[in-house]
């Protein structure tokens, strides 16, 4: 399959209606998108405007290239963890970012390139579900200082004593018993902004349902919108201590100038691990969402070419300052559900974005930080997939085991080492699986024809001649498997050791490295005990493997049959019956 954006496809037939529809989608999502880039840069310990910058360029990147028809790219709830730990990490801080989010976009490209898109696909899903609700809590944990509206005493150049925003730890634990050091500080009114803004997200859908023009604009922008004209309203009435974007952050009202991260090699060894868990992280995230947004309108997208779009994405923003970006499945969706078909309606979210970004920036200072807090509360409870978790726990407890170990690992340590260790468990838990689906038996008296499909059935020589064993080998024969026939030739007395030996592979579909080597000693150590071994059924697939493994230069053609009867008469011919 030839690696092509989509975007290609779908200009072909191309036509005014469809624009209008992609157009219509495109302006709505780009609103849609605007209050979520900007909490997602604050919450990332970055500026607003580079959760709108990211949004621009990666989203146009994204939809221009990319594989799919409805993909919306941008930054994402499932990066703010990574994001606020390399920020504050001193050993990286933003520079660090920016050469961790340009790495990534590499190894995206990789991927996609190598025709790597499906492996993706194969990652456990309760790993997947482990992570996210762990991102999901971790997030959520962010925002209470917002919604409770706690600060912190500081000492000014002065000598006066005044109080700021709170600042919290990087870590979990830290972060409550931050909260619960500082809760003197509650501000009733800061709480009742969040909780009310939380209200409007959750039941401004229901109660516009049937009013055409206003139910196209999403619950979150209603709660920016409302909160930011009650929190002014409030200012005039003397209530105050309600932070705004304002009061942290100035925002610019343009795209900052192109530049280049410095970047050595010294920092590319040590930010790695990070950028290979922002490519893993973002490979997921915009496969899903494709996947999703493919059942939706009944189409397949190409994961490899999305893979790439992604990976050019990540390397660009950085130029301009940006942060990691990924498919949006909320966004998405949004897309889908105003009529958005082809990838001209992110081109279009794109562009009505930066044109927000230089012309309404100025007036995105008034909205309140429990506003943008009552989002992300929001955007955490529908990552968290609580009845996913739910359904997730009555399943086997080696899913439980992966999905637990995934989740706290994720909430109490690092998101890399989450994927990383829950991924050791679940290949671990997976061969223990394969390994326990292989058998091994030893049949040493009679073969019954009727349950043999390898049989001349005509044949009425089934009994097993004396001085003869079968063993019968039913599943994968790989490193696991091989020590376990080891230790099963390994208990045999020496002294009632069968002189032929018939290993029946008729039913093991594969045979790795180990398997043949250990299938080597075993010619080898019978041969000194002038004990012969006989190959009865074995498949084509595992013959060609072992026939390019040079395997059978150590054996006698004629010890390889076909099947059982056959093995079955050479055996009785060795015995000299």
């Amino acid at each position: 399959m030839t690696l092509k954006p989509r975007l290609l496809d779908c200009l072909h037939g191309y036509n005014r209606d469809t624009f209008m529809k992609d157009l219509m989608a495109g302006i709505i999502v780009g609103i849609v998108a605007l209050p979520l880039a900007i909490a997602f840069g604050i919450a990332s310990g970055v500026t607003p405007e580079k959760g709108i910058v990211t949004a621009i360029v990666a989203g146009f990147i994204i939809s221009l290239l990319g594989g799919t028809k409805v993909q919306i790219g941008g930054p994402t709830g499932a990066f703010i963890v990574i994001i606020y730990g390399i920020v504050n990490n001193p050993a990286y801080g933003l520079q660090g970012l920016l050469v961790a989010t340009m790495l990534a976009g590499v190894i995206l490209i990789a991927l996609g390139a190598f025709r790597l898109g499906a492996v993706i696909k194969f990652i456990p899903y309760p790993i997947i579900i482990g992570f996210t609700a762990g991102i999901a809590l971790t997030i959520f944990t962010t925002q209470m200082g917002d919604v409770l509206g706690l600060t912190q005493e500081a000492v000014t150049e002065g000598g006066d004593i005044v109080r700021i925003p709170l600042k919290t730890p990087g870590d979990f634990i830290g972060k409550w018993v931050c909260y619960a050091q500082n809760i003197q500080s509650f501000n009733l009114w800061n709480f009742v902004v969040a909780v009310a803004g939380i209200l409007i997200i959750i039941f401004s859908p229901r109660l516009l349902r049937s009013v055409p023009v206003l139910n196209k604009i999403p619950g979150s922008l209603w709660c920016i919108v409302l909160g930011t004209v009650a929190v002014l309203v409030m200012k005039q009435y003397g209530i105050t201590g309600i932070d705004t974007i304002g009061d942290r952050f100035h925002i610019q009202s343009q795209l900052p100038p192109m530049q280049v991260p410095h970047i050595t090699f010294a920092m590319v060894q040590q930010l790695m691990p990070v950028a290979f868990t922002i490519a893993i992280l973002g490979a997921i995230e915009s496969l899903l969402s494709a996947t999703v947004a493919d059942g939706a309108i009944s189409d397949r997208h190409d994961s490899n070419m999305e893979l790439i779009a992604q990976g050019i994405a990540n390397m660009a923003t950085p130029l301009f300052g940006g942060i990691p970006a990924t498919g949006a499945i909320a966004r998405t969706m949004t897309n889908i559900n105003n009529g958005g078909r082809t990838p001209v309606a992110g081109l279009i979210h794109a562009c009505v974005l930066l044109l927000i970004l230089l012309l309404l920036m100025p007036y995105a200072e008034y909205i309140p930080m429990a506003s943008l807090a009552a989002v992300l509360v929001m955007v955490s409870y529908n990552m968290s997939g609580w009845r996913a978790v739910r359904g997730l726990l009555k399943n086997p407890k080696s899913d439980v085991i992966v999905l637990s170990v995934t989740f706290l690992l994720t909430v109490i340590f690092d998101l890399t080492i989450a994927i990383e260790i829950g991924l050791i468990i679940a290949c671990a838990l997976f061969i223990k699986r394969v390994m326990e689906t292989t058998e091994i038996s030893v049949i040493k008296d009679e073969i019954d024809p009727a349950e043999e499909a390898d049989m001349a059935l005509q044949d009425e020589h089934l009994t097993i001649p004396r001085g003869c064993a079968v063993y019968e080998i039913n599943g994968p024969y790989f490193f696991g498997i091989a020590n376990k026939f080891d230790d099963l030739m390994g208990a045999l007395d020496h002294g009632l050791k069968p002189r032929v030996q018939i290993i029946r592979m008729r039913k093991v579909p594969f045979i790795d490295s180990t398997g043949i080597h250990n299938l080597q000693n075993l010619i080898d150590m019978n041969h000194e005990d002038g004990t012969h071994v006989i190959l009865s059924g074995v498949t084509p697939k595992v013959h060609s493997q072992l026939e390019k493994a040079g395997f059978y230069q150590k054996m006698n053609p004629d010890h390889i049959c076909p099947h059982i009867d056959v093995a079955l008469q050479k055996a009785r011919a060795l015995l000299g019956e």
